[in-house]
């Protein structure tokens, strides 16, 4: 049985951040120097693992990230089709970065073992609203952005 939706929104996996000629170049420069210097120190391991990183990041830079629904109900916050119902929630927060340079973002901690924290983007969406719906069922704690995520946003990601 379908729930009503309370609040609906869509929202990018991340902001995209178009990257031109010169990153992808950068990326090569820095990518080849390792790989040469890994190589002059016979770290043939290494060198293989800058060159699959390399190649991955760069593959990662090209593709436009994925376009999510995001619904709150009764239960608990639906994405997609998967329900992360609120009984499974330890906490969340609301990240603002007063710089202006990262997105806002609701940070929910639960149970699940395959994506333990969620970091949900509030594009396009009454954030007080969405606040105040998860102040009602979900306890708020001092979340804080982390280094992956700081350093991914830094990168375009």
């Amino acid at each position: 049985m379908a729930h009503p939706v309370l609040i609906e929104w869509r929202g990018h996996e991340y902001n995209p951040t178009p990257k031109g000629a010169d990153w992808y170049w950068a990326l090569g420069i820095v990518a080849a120097a390792s790989t040469i210097a890994a190589l002059l120190f016979q770290n043939y391991l290494l060198a293989l693992l800058i060159l699959v990183a390399s190649t991955t990041l760069a593959l990662s830079a090209a593709k436009q990230p994925s376009l999510h629904t995001f619904q709150l109900n009764s239960h608990g916050l639906v994405i997609g089709s998967d329900l992360y119902p609120y009984e499974k929630m330890h906490s969340f927060s609301v990240l603002e970065d007063v710089e202006g340079r990262l997105p806002i973002l609701l940070s929910i901690k639960n149970d699940s073992w395959i994506s333990p924290h969620l970091m949900i983007p509030l594009n396009d969406v009454d954030v007080d609203a969405v606040y105040l719906h998860f102040l009602e069922r979900v306890h708020e704690t001092n979340h804080r952005h982390s280094l992956p995520h700081v350093v991914s946003a830094f990168l375009g990601f």
